[in-house]
């Protein structure tokens, strides 16, 4: 697996497309782009798009090419300092305080001074990330901003701009070098305008036909051509159906791998009805698809490959762009 050297950063949007095609990502020329100008001008990246799309393996994808750390921070309703940035080891202080009495000491100042050193410190992932243990820059991976309360947003807006965390105890705490920050949300809400304007943006849609082939190709190797190319054929079909939750790119192959362990070599309606929990996630959306919806969709996905070229719908992959 290629990596990169960590102080050395890709130099242009082809040497960005092939680190990201050497860490098994496919990706448009777009996206690409947008990675390069984030990492050449330093500036955070902002990822949108449906679920399963691909925004969180961006993250994953360039710390592994780059060769750096990967620090991820899963936001949720109610993060806050103390779960992102920072907090104090309460019990170790205690321990401290107690061990202090019993030696005798009585000076308050200097007890307080080594309470609140960096020996107590806990260090959340932010602060992990401004102030990394090994010296080199990570990769800092926000994880579905979208989960996150506003004031938490309007934290980490500070944090973006200076790349520095203030804690009043020690001070203001730097980054001699900004990590590289990957920000992905799903859309549940609206991300502020003031954090976008600080971030460098991309939105990840649903691939076409012939990219998710070769997506899926790349992370299920094993699977035969005819059933990578039927898996994709039917999942295509179910992205035109009104469902409360489409199937992502991730369900693809999941689903691919899930036919695989079955060991299923090519589609029919049976097997299809039974493995939709790993394609869809609510109920539904599985009573919408199963029964003679599956066969109908299995037959018109039929009839599409038979008039595709003989190598499916992955014809001539060579010229994909972005690839």
């Amino acid at each position: 697996m290629n990596t990169t050297d960590p102080g050395e950063l890709p130099g242009s949007v082809d040497s960005v497309l092939e680190l990201l095609q050497a860490q098994s990502y496919v990706a448009d020329r777009a996206l690409a782009t947008a990675i390069h100008l984030s990492l050449t001008l330093g500036r955070p990246l902002l990822l949108e798009g449906e679920a399963g799309v691909g925004k969180t393996e961006v993250g994953k994808v360039l710390a592994r090419g780059l060769g750096r750390r990967l620090i991820r921070l899963q936001c949720y309703e109610g993060l806050d300092v103390a779960s992102a940035v920072y907090e104090w080891d309460y019990a170790r202080q205690m321990i401290a305080i107690r061990l202090a009495e019993a030696s005798g000491q009585t000076d308050r100042a200097e007890i307080e001074r080594d309470l609140f050193s960096e020996t107590f410190l806990i260090r959340r992932p932010l602060l992990e990330a401004i102030q990394p243990a090994d010296g080199i820059a990570p990769v800092l991976l926000i994880d579905e901003l979208d989960r996150a309360d506003e004031p938490f947003e309007a934290f980490l807006l500070e944090l973006l701009s200076d790349f520095q965390i203030t804690v009043p105890e020690l001070g203001t705490l730097r980054a001699e070098e900004p990590p590289v920050v990957v920000i992905t949300s799903n859309r549940t809400r609206e991300i502020h305008d003031a954090l976008r304007r600080r971030c460098f943006y991309s939105w990840i849609d649903y691939p076409g036909a012939q990219r998710e082939l070769e997506i899926v190709r790349l992370r299920v190797p094993e699977a035969s051509e005819s059933l990578l190319n039927q898996v994709v054929a039917f999942v295509q079909r179910l992205r035109t159906v009104e469902l409360f939750k489409l199937p992502g790119v991730a369900e693809s192959i999941d689903w691919t791998r899930a036919l695989l362990a079955l060991g299923k070599d090519e589609l029919d309606a049976q097997t299809v009805d039974e493995t939709l929990g790993v394609l869809l996630k609510y109920q539904d959306d599985v009573s919408r698809v199963r029964g003679g919806k599956t066969e109908a969709t299995l037959a018109e996905v039929g009839r599409e490959l038979a008039a595709a070229p003989s190598s499916g719908l992955g014809a001539a992959p060579e010229a994909a762009p972005g690839t």
